[in-house]
């Protein structure tokens, strides 16, 4: 009798869910796409960011996701997307929203943010806020930037000749780039060589010696197997902080009820604190493997990643001078940065003492 009994109410309760379910249709879909694929941050992400969405919302907001090309292959194309509200929600790196916000190149710049906890606080505060107010200006309010997260952890020098512990052992080195200027003033101001390559060539580029280096991280060389092509070199420099913009459709955005803003709000937040987290955890295997397979892992002292960013630092005026409204963009990181820096040194004061 109690087992027929609990049998009749989980099937009323299974009834009544798949009820709700119906009575509940979504009123919202958002479509959301990312030029990656299912072992990468940015689907971690989407991941968090769907599952939240849905349930906060109780169903009223329904996200579908599309990892690879489906939707639109390059920032460019995927921007247009978002500016005609064909795409609700994509993900770029900087490098991939330059053509339209020349500025996000900032994230770049090397050697401004510390580590991740002086990372986090920037990227969760009003320096975001700042770039979206400048994306919305520069996009006739087509173009919100919901928050910025991480897709890969920081940018290191990597090569296949020598151990790089100071700037000048990078010199004459070929270091591949993208085709941007700033990466390649970067490279130069360092005393090597820029080698533009697109990124599918960079296996076999490093076989032949067409270029003898590079600027990624860790999961990156790991997941491209560049040590088989002679990659045996690692320096944890950490010149730049692998930032991720998630951009959305300002039209879908203000669309909704002022409920449903929150809980998208609120999604990101998660979105962002997944990605945070995601590369710390993928990173610890791929630096084990990396020096399992016999690569040479260098962390430089304070002294030299000082003397890196004093290297570096002719970047930063370049910077200022020849992108759209560059210096803006980067005092106003400047600024977040010595208030993050301000923070978490009292933060750490109070929990040490």
């Amino acid at each position: 009798m109690i087992r027929k009994l609990a049998t009749t109410a989980i099937l009323a309760s299974a009834l009544s869910i798949g009820i709700v379910g119906a009575a509940q249709a979504a009123d919202i879909t958002l479509r959301a796409t990312a030029n990656s694929n299912e072992n990468d941050e940015d689907y971690d992400g989407l991941v968090v960011f769907k599952n939240y969405v849905e349930s906060a919302s109780n169903g009223a907001i329904e996200v579908e996701l599309f990892i690879g090309t489906q939707l639109c292959s390059n920032g460019a194309e995927c921007l247009q997307g978002v500016a005609d509200g064909s795409i609700d929600i994509y993900i770029s790196t900087s490098g991939g929203a330059a053509g339209l916000f020349p500025y996000v190149q900032v994230l770049d710049l090397p050697y401004l943010m510390a580590d991740d906890r002086v990372a986090e606080h920037v990227l969760s505060g009003d320096f975001t806020r700042a770039v979206r107010g400048m994306a919305l200006e520069d996009s006739d309010d087509s173009i919100r930037l919901m928050t910025i997260g991480n897709t890969g952890g920081w940018r290191n020098f990597a090569n296949t000749k020598r151990r790089v512990a100071e700037p000048g052992d990078l010199e004459g080195l070929k270091i591949r780039t993208v085709v941007a200027d700033l990466p390649q003033e970067l490279v130069k101001a360092l005393g090597a060589a820029p080698t533009p390559i697109p990124w599918p060539e960079l296996f076999t580029s490093f076989q032949t010696g067409v270029v003898e280096g590079s600027k990624n991280g860790i999961t990156d060389i790991m997941g491209m197997k560049f040590p088989d092509a002679g990659l045996k070199y690692l320096t944890l420099d950490g010149h730049a902080y692998m930032g991720a913009l998630w951009w959305m459709s300002n039209q879908s955005f203000t669309g909704m009820s002022e409920d449903q803003r929150r809980v998208i709000v609120d999604g990101f937040y998660a979105l962002q604190q997944a990605t945070f987290a995601s590369p710390k955890r993928k990173s610890i295997q791929a630096y084990q493997d990396f020096v399992a397979g016999g690569g040479d892992l260098y962390v430089p002292t304070p002294a030299q990643k000082a003397a890196f960013k004093e290297a570096a630092a002719p970047v930063y005026d370049w910077f200022k001078e020849n992108v759209t409204r560059g210096g803006e963009i980067f005092d106003a990181l400047t600024s977040a940065v010595a208030a993050a820096e301000a923070d978490i040194n009292a933060a750490r004061d109070a929990d040490v003492n």
